[in-house]
Parts: structure tokens; C-alpha cells; sequence
């Protein structure tokens, strides 16, 4: 059992106030003496929970003194095994409300504990963290419930026993929903954010959602200058621009950045992978200096052959045809570049050769890192040629020889017992081949002209995407009751032309791929037409992924050293 609909109005919410009298204040020495319930809805008593409880053992005469609940009152009443699982069932699906609500949900779940009980409740309102969020000190010095209760002249007062004190909690919880309320909190979600300390002049902006809809989207925060500010999507869009404004936003940028926003425009989408994509061509456009993503194709870097007569690979913010890429850091490509020249011999010095010119088989040799090349002797321009086309063959995915060779030279290592050396070649195989499976998946549906998808939306209905060379160009919904073919059909009219040029993604943003490709991985996902099969190469990295993934993050990445004990996971 969880929570309610956390969109619920606080109207819409059941709640269950308790209070509880006990032996002592600790939940693990002490025991329950008596509990009292109220449930609410919508400012209505709907029904009340009150019992003594045998604590099993004698009362204290101070808690006595304090309550006047004695031990003999109690001998008759039932003990806690029997009166919690009334309990719960009473308070079940509601949310639980109490004054000091550490203390009484502390007892309540030790109790359940103690019984191997599951406790039902995630959290707990607590009204002395709400009062002192919502009231000063001069309008209310005390947070004890007798100063509430004499505060909002409510029509309870608290008398040290369960039930009584329980009503008393009921008004004054009521008096400061009030107070919330004229501040604009209408939701449980926004009750809970409002706990923190928002400052005034933030919490005043929460108008700037108002007018936003229920729906995905983009959202779009602009200055004194109408600048943009900040760029975010979601599922929600006023439930997310809300967030802003409350306690659980405590990014210093982001309260910065709403201390300047004097608007919020929106971008209406069919569903949120529109909106990921529109957000993402928004960001390459405008820059807005308090998004921290990369917002720009050309801050990745991108591994590629020179174009020489012993070509060689360089690691560059541009790329030329073929390439792997792209990479967020510079470290990354550089070290997958080296995986894959030491893997194929490819040079790694940077002595300009004619196509007359030999590379020599001493070359490098004489530094601490000698030339990969040079493993295979001395060579012309043309023997030089089959290495080139060995790597521009693994770069495309029609050979993957070399990561097979990189995983027997991790066996051996591991074998030598040379673990160090080992783990150092595991987490440089493990990038490129990640690197390659990457590079290969865009590749693939870069490749096909049009391609029209579908994915059930959860209601009956049907998210459709048209996407063209890695791109969308459209994106629809087709209702419960409405043709999804139909509605393809007129998305594809619609769609926007693509024009490909001479990059290696052909301009396409390449987290706008990786986003469309997740997408296309999601269980239900259907190929409604397509001008060209959507297929990846029968000898890429692909064979590799799983082991790769494992080799980088998997909790069992240094057994891959110890081939004699998980030989499964270092086979093809």
C-alpha cells in the first residue's frame, strides 16, 4: 500500500490523525498505552478509532500524573497484537497525520516491527514541522499542541488522552491547511515540497505555471530580456514548473535562475519523446546559459583515419568518414583509439609518409611506447593497405576480430595470474567496444530513408513516430477508438523533410539519435512500415555488448579476471 495519487487535491486526500499515550518516550523499551484516530476527508469527520492498550506492564506514575491512564484501567484492555492490526486496517490507504509524528509513527512501526507486521505508511505528516514552516514565532511562540490549539481558538482542546488529543490535532491541521492553502498549495505533492524553507520571492512565482498544461512538453524559463534561461521537458509540465517554486528545488543555479525568470513559454507535444528531441534541437539552438548538458553536436569528440598514405587515427572535434564516435570526453576517445590501433597495428607515430616512403620495422622503438605498426616488420604503402582496410571493416561492423583477440589477451593475462595488466586491458576493450556498438546502432538507422513506429501509451491508445535518416520528422497519438494507420498515414504527409550532408551522422544531433534508438528499445515498440530493414552488422560489436556493459559496470566486473571461475561470461 503506498501513498494516494500524489495529483490528488488535499480536498480529494483521506487522512487518518492519530495520537497515542504511552509508558515512556522510547519505541523500543516502552509500550503503547492507548491510541486514538480520526479520519477526514474533504474537512468532514468521517469516523474515529479510539482503545486502551495493554502495555503489559506496570505504568510509571509520572505518566500517570500525566494522563491518568493507570494500570489497573489498562489489565482489561487488549494487548497491542490485537489492537494494531485494527488499527491499520482502520488507517489503510490514507495518510497518516499526527503532532510530532516521529514519536507516534516511531511507537506505531516499532509495534509492527516487533509483530512482522508490513508498516503501510511511507511518511507521515507532522504538524509541528508544518506549523513552524507556516507560522513566526510572534503568532505562535510554541509548537506544542495546547499553544496551536489556543492559537487557532479551536473548538478541541488536548488533554493528554489519545482520542481528545487527536481532535484537537484534527483543527489545528485543518486551521494551517487554510493558511497553505491561500499560498496556492492544492495537492499532497505540494503539501510534502512545501515542508522546506522556500524564500517569499521564489514561492510568488509559482503563478508562472499556472497557465501551463497537464501534458508532455517542453518548457522554456525567459529573463527580464526574454531570453532563454533554462530548456526542460516533461510528462507534466505544470506539475514539474510548480517543482521549481517549492522546497524540493535546492540547486543554488536553479534558484538563481528562477530569481530572473519573469515568464515561462511551453511547447506542447504529442508525448515525451517529442518532447525529449524538440529539447535537445532548443538547447543546440539558443544555448541558455543555466542548462549544464551539452547543447551542441560539435563538443563531442570523434575518432577517425587520416587521410594519408598510412593513415592513422586522431581524435578530433570534427570527423571524417568513417569515424566512431561520438564521445563526451576527449580521455574516452583517446583511449579507445589506442585499444583499436594497438589491436590492428595501425601506427601511432605521427612521422609524415609519402606513398613512396616505407615505415620502418624499428619504429619507436627505442621510447617507452614503440610504434604499433611496427609488429608487422617493415612496410610500403600497399602491404600498409590491408591494416587500413582491417580497421575501416571493424569501424563499419563487417569484422570484429579484434575485440575477440583483446578477450583471449584478458584470458591470458588472467590466466598468468597478471591481474593489474589485465584489468587495465578489460576496461580499455570494454570502451571501445561500447564505443563501437554505438557508433554502428546510429549508423543503422541512420541509414534507413523512413521508418514509422508505434508504442501502446499505456491508455489504450498508440504513440507514433515518423523518423527519417535518425531524425523525427513527426510525432502523433492515435486515441482509443482512432486508426493507428490512419493516423500514421496523415503523420508521414506531414512529417519534415531531411537533408543529409557529408558528416558522419549527416547532421543529425547525435543525442537525438541515442534517444530515438532507447525509444525503439522499449518493450512494445512495433515497425508499422519502413522503406529499408532496421538491422545492425552480423559481425559488429554487437556480439560484444553484453560482455562490455558487464566488463565496465557490471557488480561482477573483476571475476571477468578469473576465468577459471566465470568462464561463461568471457565467452563470445
Amino acid at each position: 500500500m503506498s501513498l494516494p495519487e500524489l495529483e490528488d487535491t488535499l480536498r480529494d486526500t483521506t487522512f487518518v490523525i492519530v495520537d497515542l499515550e504511552t509508558t515512556g518516550g522510547s519505541p523500543e523499551n516502552d509500550s503503547i498505552t492507548e491510541i486514538g484516530a480520526v479520519k477526514v476527508r474533504g474537512g468532514a469527520r468521517i469516523g474515529e478509532f479510539a482503545t486502551l492498550v495493554n502495555p503489559q506492564r506496570e505504568i510509571p506514575p509520572y505518566i500517570i500524573e500525566l494522563t491518568g491512564i493507570t494500570t489497573a484501567m489498562v489489565r482489561e484492555a487488549p494487548p497491542i497484537s490485537e489492537v494494531l492490526p485494527a488499527f491499520l486496517e482502520f488507517a489503510r490507504g490514507c495518510v497518516l497525520v499526527a503532532h510530532n509524528a516521529r514519536f507516534d509513527t516511531g511507537f506505531l512501526r516499532a509495534a509492527a516491527a516487533r509483530l512482522s507486521f508490513d508498516w503501510p505508511f511511507p511518511r507521515a505528516l507532522c504538524t509541528v514541522v508544518l506549523a513552524r514552516r507556516i507560522l513566526d514565532r510572534g503568532g505562535a511562540p510554541s509548537a506544542k499542541l495546547s499553544a496551536l490549539a489556543a492559537h487557532f481558538n479551536v473548538p478541541n482542546s488536548p488533554t493528554h488522552r489519545a482520542l481528545d488529543d487527536a481532535r484537537a490535532t484534527v483543527d489545528v491541521f485543518h486551521a494551517l491547511l487554510e493558511r497553505v492553502g491561500n499560498q496556492g498549495v492544492q495537492t499532497l505533492d505540494e503539501l510534502e515540497q512545501y515542508y522546506p524553507r522556500v524564500p517569499s520571492t521564489v514561492r510568488a512565482k509559482r503563478t508562472l505555471a499556472d497557465d501551463l498544461p497537464d501534458g508532455p512538453g517542453v518548457y522554456i524559463f525567459r529573463g527580464p530580456s526574454d531570453e532563454p534561461l533554462y530548456i526542460g521537458t516533461s510528462s507534466n509540465l505544470r506539475k514539474r514548473v510548480r517543482s521549481y517554486f517549492t522546497g524540493s528545488e535546492k540547486r543554488t543555479a536553479m534558484r538563481e535562475m528562477i530569481a530572473l525568470a519573469t515568464r515561462v513559454d511551453h511547447i506542447p507535444c504529442s508525448h515525451t519523446i517529442e518532447a525529449g528531441v524538440r529539447e535537445l534541437r532548443l538547447l543546440a539552438a539558443t544555448s541558455p546559459p543555466y542548462n549544464r548538458r551539452s547543447t551542441s553536436p560539435r563538443r563531442a569528440w570523434w575518432i577517425s583515419l587520416t587521410d594519408e598514405a598510412f593513415p592513422r587515427l586522431v581524435v578530433a572535434r570534427t570527423a571524417r568518414v568513417p569515424s566512431i564516435g561520438p564521445f563526451s570526453s576527449r580521455a574516452n576517445a583517446q583511449e579507445a583509439a589506442e585499444a583499436l590501433a594497438t589491436g590492428l597495428g595501425l601506427r601511432t607515430c605521427r612521422a609524415r609518409l609519402g606513398a613512396t616512403a616505407i615505415h620502418p620495422a624499428d619504429c619507436g622503438t627505442t621510447s617507452a611506447s614503440p610504434c604499433a605498426a611496427s609488429r608487422h616488420g617493415s612496410l610500403v604503402a600497399s602491404g600498409y593497405a590491408e591494416i587500413t582496410d582491417h580497421a575501416r571493416a571493424t569501424i563499419a561492423g563487417h569484422d570484429n576480430t579484434v575485440l575477440d583477440e583483446l578477450r583471449q589477451q584478458l584470458e591470458q593475462l588472467a590466466a598468468a595470474e597478471k591481474f593489474e595488466t589485465a584489468a587495465r586491458l578489460r576496461d580499455r576493450a570494454a570502451n571501445l567496444g561500447l564505443a563501437l556498438h554505438r557508433s554502428q546502432r546510429l549508423a543503422s538507422l541512420i541509414r534507413i530513408d523512413e521508418m514509422v513506429v508505434g508504442r501502446p501509451d499505456g491508455q489504450r491508445g498508440w504513440e507514433i513516430v515518423v523518423i527519417r535518416r535518425g531524425r523525427l520528422a513527426a510525432a502523433g497519438v492515435a486515441r482509443q477508438g482512432t486508426s493507428p494507420l490512419l493516423v500514421a498515414e496523415h503523420l508521414q504527409a506531414a512529417a519534415e523533410t531531411t537533408i543529409p550532408n557529408e558528416e558522419p551522422l549527416e547532421g543529425t544531433h547525435p543525442e537525438e539519435i541515442a534517444l530515438l534508438l532507447a525509444w525503439l528499445d522499449t518493450p512494445g515498440t512495433r515497425i508499422v512500415t519502413t522503406s529499408h530493414g532496421f538491422h545492425q552488422p552480423a559481425r559488429g560489436a554487437a556480439q560484444h555488448a553484453d560482455w562490455c556493459q558487464q566488463a565496465r559496470t557490471g557488480a561482477r566486473r573483476d571475476q571477468l579476471l578469473r576465468p577459471d571461475r566465470r568462464t561463461d561470461t568471457l565467452t563470445a
